[in-house]
């Protein structure tokens, strides 16, 4: 079954794409589910400034800057792995590095 990972953090203290480049555990991780052949997909977002936000109300397109909910925690990124069940997936965020400092959101994919 596929899980998408929401990697959430504060965005005031998130390392640059430099740091995350350099840092063994987040390569750790990556590489431990690339061997597995269960790492489907993944990327980096943009930071907060970046969003713009669509919303349709009673056939009006709003668009706003920014994200959709204010909140300290960002949706900085994502993982779309393959797992057995969902012990399986608890296991691969419990490992990814942001889960000891921000919080790794688990949400089964409809297939």
């Amino acid at each position: 079954m596929k899980y998408m990972l929401l990697i959430c953090d504060d965005e005031s203290v998130s390392p640059s794409p430099q740091e995350l480049a350099s840092d063994p555990v987040m390569r750790e991780w990556e590489q431990n589910l690339r061997e597995r052949d269960a790492l489907k997909a993944g990327a980096r977002l943009r930071p907060i400034a970046d969003a713009t936000s669509v919303r349709v109300r009673r056939g009006e397109t709003l668009v706003s800057d920014g994200p959709f909910a204010e909140t300290k925690d960002f949706v900085g990124g994502f993982a779309v792995v393959e797992c057995a069940d969902l012990d399986e997936a608890i296991a691969v965020a419990a490992g990814h590095p942001w889960a000891h400092r921000g919080v790794v959101e688990i949400r089964p994919v409809w297939e």
